[in-house]
């Protein structure tokens, strides 16, 4: 497994760009003023397009919405119950966490299980995603640490593995470890795809990401809420495990306050999954329900890779129309399903809201 090096794109290839659909409509007194467009797909765990707009063999790179999967290795391996990770400290390998103190000291906590010191920590620093924690940083005059990074539980789990198995731990990061190379087996195995059809780049927080399509990202997070038959049972209980982490430790995944995909566990209570990827990626796992009996797989990437309206507005009313969200649930997460257009004065204006139906297959 190596990174793909990338190329400008020729006449040729520029002409495959995927179709996009209009997704969410910004509105400023009576007149559309900007669109977000993107890709929507809902699948079965046996690949079965249920609904979906725009091209679902749209490829981009998943980005943080493979941490669960790459904690897959963490638990098959048996290197989390070697270490005696508790389902906080899974969680926290499957988030990308606002740097709270519940997260730092959570990751904290892993490093001493492994018997190793953040400084082994290749993802990097930035500020907290929490406002509160860089205001208090600041106030204090202190620079934000590794653990502040939101991927310092990946990281920590991933040398869990690199420990476990005798992999070199000073290249976890690097596409041909151990690490990477086991991890780079369950993407494929989940999403369906050959690994060596699987595009590799470098992430955020410098490990590999991995470029498949909208469709195979929607299949992985059906198999990982419902595993098929044909997965070994080591994975298929895998699966179980984190996925219970994720929705017992929904502040881990996110952060205690004002994090989308915390809100979104909270207000479906344990019926579902949810993670996001940055440049406008959105995964969800549905649990097996009276809608969705065999689970469901939900994926969305919003074309200009916005993070912060047309994203949170895209899922919430995907999975309204999808009957996933309804009721009490959708009531609690509609503060992320529009959102007002002020002026300076901060009057209402416009609204930034959905605008689209999901063409439904079946």
């Amino acid at each position: 497994m190596q990174v793909s090096l990338s190329q400008q794109p020729s006449a040729e290839n520029s002409k495959q760009t995927p179709v996009s659909e209009s997704l969410v409509q910004v509105m400023r007194d009576g007149i559309t003023e900007s669109r977000h467009r993107g890709h929507v797909v809902a699948v079965e765990p046996d690949g079965k397009i249920v609904a979906s707009l725009g091209t679902p063999d749209a490829v981009t790179f998943l980005r943080s919405s493979a941490k669960p999967h790459q904690a897959i290795p963490l638990v098959a391996s048996g290197a989390a119950a070697r270490f005696g990770f508790t389902e906080k400290e899974i969680a926290l390998a499957c988030a990308s966490h606002s740097g709270e103190e519940i997260h730092t000291e959570t990751a904290a906590q892993m490093l001493k299980k492994i018997g190793l010191e953040p400084a082994v920590l290749k993802c990097g620093t930035h500020e907290p995603f929490s406002p509160e924690v860089s205001r208090r940083l600041r106030e204090k005059a202190e620079e934000p640490n590794v653990l502040h990074n939101n991927c310092s539980g990946k990281h920590v789990g991933m040398l869990a593995v690199a420990l476990h198995v005798g992999a070199p731990m000073d290249t976890y990061d690097s596409p041909d470890n151990p690490v990477q190379l086991v991890i780079g087996r369950a993407i494929s195995q989940f999403s369906g795809i050959p690994l060596e059809d699987i595009a590799v780049g470098v992430d955020g927080c410098s490990v590999p990401t991995f470029g498949i399509t909208v469709k195979a990202m929607a299949l992985m997070y059906a198999r990982l809420v419902s595993a098929p038959p044909e997965f070994d049972d080591r994975t298929r209980k895998s699966c179980q495990r984190i996925v219970s982490a994720m929705t017992s430790y929904p502040e881990i995944i996110g952060g205690t306050v004002d994090r989308l995909d915390t809100e979104m566990m909270r207000a479906a209570k344990g019926r579902l999954i949810s993670k996001v990827g940055a440049e406008g990626v959105y995964t969800v796992g549905v649990l097996p329900c009276k809608e969705w009996p065999r689970g469901l797989g939900l994926a969305l990437k919003i074309e200009d890779g916005d993070d912060h309206r047309a994203r949170p507005t895209v899922v919430i009313e995907s999975l309204r129309q999808l009957g996933v969200l309804k009721g009490d649930s959708l009531e609690a997460v509609s503060g992320y399903a529009s959102f007002p257009v002020r002026n300076r004065r901060q009057e209402v204006v416009g609204e930034v809201r959905a605008s689209f139906e999901l063409n439904r297959i079946g």
